[in-house]
């Protein structure tokens, strides 16, 4: 008996303890399931890979060319450019944070593993050097370059290196800019002149005009309005976008993907405010041929459903989306 007392006594007091935790866990709250994916959407995120590992092959010192088109386009391509003048002042950074290394800075880690691919704006499949000119023209109010000249084939060597890893035909968390939720209500342009003023306009500049660098050279802080911003046909200037970009990155250096400064609220409304003021009024006349196909926030008509092109604009969203009956990427 004494035998059976020393084997089972401890599996006894095992048995207790495993009943005591098994309670405990069964009358903690239910962890929800939107942080549970949170945390895995954040060890996930993609990390772009080190320049330092470049070498001084002819490949590598392409990439890093590519890499400083990108960082400093208007150096190469701006008003005073030392190739050719045909930009507004701003770098391909001033909207892809870190040359488009970072995650949710807008970031071009899906580029190499989904282009080519059909885009309903233009309703064609479009290439990398495609979607490079595109941006030129409409972030950087220019001009298209030389598809097969040395400043393309550098800057598409540099956006392939930076998604090698990425497996063809998938988007890595973090590519591009997060889906930001509606809000129950038009985005508002006076809410969001507080917001900027206090968030914005010390970096920015009271009336949007950025900050150049001491040489003049390019933008440290890029103008969010006004001749040199971006025009009326950049993807930013749907408030969508850039509710989503300003959510994740602004105050910049501040705020990041897992640590925003502003609210929902916040951002769809600075959004519109900084999209209600001026600036170049460049557009296309190929854009959105099938209106049918039109981003709920594209703000010019006309449109296939009945509402405006202010609810287009500002929201509210929810109604054009369930008239439309569809879901759609933002």
């Amino acid at each position: 008996m004494k035998f059976l007392r020393s084997v089972w006594f401890p599996i006894f007091i095992f048995i207790a303890v495993l009943i005591a935790v098994i309670n405990e866990i069964a009358d903690e709250p239910a962890t929800p399931k939107i942080a549970v994916t949170a945390r895995v959407a954040e060890i996930k995120l993609w990390q772009a890979p080190d320049t330092a590992t470049l070498g001084n092959d002819e490949q590598s010192q392409m990439i890093k060319y590519g890499r400083d088109l990108i960082a400093h386009t208007a150096k190469y391509l701006g008003p005073k450019g030392t190739v050719i003048a045909i930009t507004n002042g701003m770098n391909c950074q001033n909207c892809h944070i870190d040359a488009g290394a970072k995650p949710y800075g807008n970031c071009f880690s899906a580029v190499a593993s989904i282009y080519p691919v059909y885009k309903p704006r233009s309703g064609i499949k479009e290439s990398i050097e495609f979607r490079i000119n595109d941006c030129l023209q409409r972030s950087l109010n220019g001009k298209t370059i030389d598809s097969l000249g040395k400043e393309m084939r550098a800057m598409v060597a540099y956006l392939k290196w930076l998604g090698k890893e990425v497996p063809k035909g998938t988007k890595p968390a973090g590519a591009g800019t997060q889906e930001l939720s509606f809000i129950n209500r038009a985005a508002s342009p006076t809410r969001g002149e507080i917001v900027y003023q206090s968030q914005c306009s010390r970096c920015h500049g009271a009336n949007g005009e950025g900050q150049l660098t001491f040489d003049s050279l390019e933008y440290t802080y890029p103008p969010l309005w006004g001749p040199h911003s971006y025009n009326i046909s950049a993807g930013l200037y749907r408030i969508s976008k850039l509710a989503a970009y300003a959510k994740d990155n602004m105050p910049f250096g501040v705020a990041n993907h897992n640590s925003p400064q502003l609210t929902d609220e916040e951002s769809w409304d600075v959004a519109a405010f900084i999209n209600a003021q001026p600036r170049p009024a460049k557009r296309f006349a190929q854009d959105w041929r099938d209106i049918s196909k039109k981003s709920f926030d594209y703000p010019f008509g006309p449109y296939k459903d009945g509402f405006t092109e202010l609810q287009h604009k500002f929201g509210p969203f929810d109604p054009i989306k369930k008239a439309d009956g569809k879901k759609e990427k933002r």
